[in-house]
């Protein structure tokens, strides 16, 4: 097993007490971890819009009159 682990992978054999089982594991892990500071980054700037609050007001928003 490598020393020289990701800080994902690191956390998960903490959290979990597993490694990655091969090469594309550990590949998956570290674009794991590149998706996660992605979100991060976004954090504070995504906002959810007030109204609809649901798919199904979101659905009945858009209805068409009724004829």
């Amino acid at each position: 097993m490598p020393t020289d682990r990701t800080e994902t992978e690191s956390t998960i054999a903490r959290w979990f007490a597993i490694e990655p089982p091969n090469d594309p594991g550990r590949r998956m892990a570290a674009d794991l971890a590149a998706t996660i500071k992605a979100f991060e980054a976004l954090r504070g700037t995504i906002v959810f819009e007030d109204e609809p609050a649901s798919f199904e007001s979101a659905l009945q928003a858009t209805r068409e009159p009724p004829a």
